[in-house]
């Protein structure tokens, strides 16, 4: 990737290496809806983080996905358990959300979390929470695509969505 814009005429692939701090610019540009995953390690213990890459993959059966890097503080327990809790976030919950995305271990400090379904942590006050199981775990280089397929969820109170951009949280501005 470079930072210059293509040229439109230029119809050769370019063999050059990526620019690594275009392509991280990229994606910082890149506004993304903001998740929290949950789930517990075998001992009972809640772990959790926030996700930009919620995905929906299938509506029957329904199936969702989310990227995570292998280095993670959650990746040991995402690795190990069968099920795990999507949330999908509003702007109510950027603190929620700054909490999820800060020191493991004060993640869970509080109250803003109770025990759902199968003892897992489910975040209270978002705007939808969905349990899944974990039907695959795709590998790649340094990262995990992980792939659940939705068992049961809720609705929560209708709220703007939260957004990550340039890497804060936003409100959606005036459609276009």
């Amino acid at each position: 990737m470079n930072s210059a814009s293509p040229d439109p005429t230029d119809g050769a692939i370019s063999d050059a290496t990526p620019d690594l701090a275009a392509f991280r610019q990229t994606f910082r540009r890149h506004a993304a809806g903001v998740a929290i995953v949950t789930a517990q390690r075998e001992d009972g213990t809640p772990v959790g983080f926030t996700a930009t890459s919620l995905a929906s993959l299938a509506a029957v059966p329904p199936l969702a996905t989310f990227n995570m890097a292998l280095s993670a503080s959650s990746w040991p327990a995402i690795a190990e358990t069968d099920r795990v809790v999507i949330h999908t976030l509003g702007v109510r919950n950027r603190e929620v959300a700054q909490t999820l995305s800060g020191d493991n271990s004060q993640r869970f400090v509080g109250d803003h979390w109770y025990r759902g379904p199968h003892g897992l942590p489910v975040i209270k006050d978002t705007t939808a929470w969905m349990v899944g199981r974990i039907i695959e775990r795709v590998q790649v280089h340094q990262s995990a695509v992980v792939i659940v397929q939705i068992e049961q969820g809720g609705l929560g109170e209708d709220d703007a969505p939260l957004v990550y951009h340039e890497r804060t949280y936003w409100r959606p501005g005036t459609p276009v």
